[in-house]
């Protein structure tokens, strides 16, 4: 699960650093038809109304716009797959979202229009909701005690998969298909189409893989029978009450998500606003911080949670992180920017690991992949409404006023989270308080 997860996501975060530079191909070519045109309009006039402040407030508000509709699509199909996969197995499911993630890159590729790349990512952000499933089978072959080191094998995945994502993505920016061959433009190719076919054809071999050698993790007998009306309304999902802990545990983790992935989502934007950064340098400043997570999850985080405790490793992440946006807010130069990025992304690397074994281990085994998918469904709608906020404040009020206002809002989660109670092992009692 580490290296489908892992190669999942080098997939996925392919387009970060590109998302500036695409925008601008779209300006260039769409501004006054088509989609784009219609919500150019709709911004303009929105512009004339409220006023705006800081980098071009079109492609920032358009990078928020886009960034949202991959995880506001995630977070309402997250539960229903997490649902899916405790009810027939975590294989097929697995096997499905793959396959759809294939189908919105082949359509990226051929996405010389904005309306196609909108429904790209349509259809990406549904079938991405399999994140929730790969959680469920680290828990699946864990024990209550191992829960957090295998969550945190999870974690070493996404890290290390947004190492080398984002570095494939700006290095092969750099080959413009339609350069070498124009006559492909009249088939929909367009500049950005060869990091789409690099995360098609990663995305192949991952169905591949799991078609050839993933054994199914959650045996018949232990599958359980979820209300499948809840399947319609993935808000009716969020009534985890009945577990101890889940809600507060739920609720701590969309505040992180909703604060952290709008700064995350609109770093590429600081870095092309104050440092005139191209897609590949944007890459390089993803690609720190991809290192920084994968290290400290895989020198700290996974050796050191079962000792120090989930709960307190995830207070000490959000501590770390708060200071860390303040100070990117603030920098004006390169080493004080990767010193603000530091402290981000080694704050994240302990509390995304260390939630989400929280949320596992309140939570029966046969509720696993449901719970865990209602979970990542929120992370998804902090994800998805994150970018939505972030470039919103970032074009009224400029990057270094919307980077201190979200190091204060992390208060909020911080303070939620020291109300979370002791995990409980649902095989075989308590754990010991030394282990939480």
């Amino acid at each position: 699960m580490f290296v489908t997860l892992f190669i999942d996501l080098v997939g996925f975060s392919i387009i970060f650093p590109l998302f500036p530079n695409m925008l601008e191909f779209y300006m260039g070519h769409e501004s006054t038809t088509g989609l784009f045109g219609a919500l150019v309009g709709g911004i303009d006039r929105f512009s004339a109304y409220a006023g705006g402040t800081g980098y071009d407030g079109r492609l920032v508000l358009f990078g928020g716009v886009l960034g949202s509709v991959y995880s506001l699509l995630q977070f309402a199909c997250a539960p229903t797959i997490g649902n899916l996969s405790d009810r027939y197995g975590r294989r097929p499911v697995l096997l499905v979202s793959i396959a759809g993630l294939a189908c919105s890159y082949v359509m990226w590729f051929f996405a010389h229009s904005f309306a196609v790349l909108v429904v790209a990512r349509i259809i990406g952000g549904i079938m991405s909701g399999n994140i929730s499933t790969a959680s469920a089978v680290a828990a699946d072959v864990t024990t209550p005690r191992t829960r957090s080191k295998g969550m945190a094998v999870i974690g070493i995945a996404f890290g290390v998969g947004f190492i080398v994502g984002p570095a494939i993505g700006g290095i092969s920016s750099k080959l413009d298909l339609t350069a070498y061959w124009p006559a492909l433009e009249a088939y929909g190719v367009n500049p950005f189409s060869f990091p789409a076919l690099l995360a098609f054809l990663f995305t192949v071999f991952n169905l591949a893989l799991v078609a050839a050698r993933y054994p199914e993790t959650l045996p018949k007998e232990r599958r359980g029978t979820s209300d499948t009306v809840r399947i319609a309304n993935p808000f009716r999902l969020f009534h985890t009450e009945a577990y101890p802990g889940v809600t507060l545990t739920n609720v701590a983790w969309f505040l992180f998500i909703l604060a952290f992935s709008g700064m995350e989502f609109s770093l590429t934007f600081v870095g092309r606003e104050r440092f005139h950064n191209t897609p590949t340098q944007n890459a390089y400043m993803l690609l720190f911080i991809g290192i920084v997570l994968a290290v400290i999850q895989g020198k700290y985080v996974h050796p050191k949670s079962d000792v120090r405790g989930v709960k307190r490793m995830s207070l000490e992440g959000l501590a770390c992180v708060m200071p860390g946006l303040a100070i990117v807010g603030y920098a004006k130069s390169l080493p004080v920017l990767y010193v603000g990025l530091f402290l981000m992304a080694a704050g994240s690397a302990m509390v995304m690991p260390c939630m989400t074994a929280l949320a596992s281990l309140y939570t029966p085994l046969d509720e696993q992949g449901r719970v865990l998918g209602v979970f990542r469904s929120l992370g998804a709608l902090g994800r998805g409404l994150g970018p939505l906020f972030a470039c919103a404040m970032y074009w009224q009020l400029g990057s270094a006023i919307t980077y201190y206002l979200v190091a204060a809002f992390l208060i909020a989660p911080l303070l939620v989270a020291s109300r979370l109670p002791k995990p409980i092992d649902h095989e075989h009692g308590a754990l010991d308080p030394a282990e939480v």
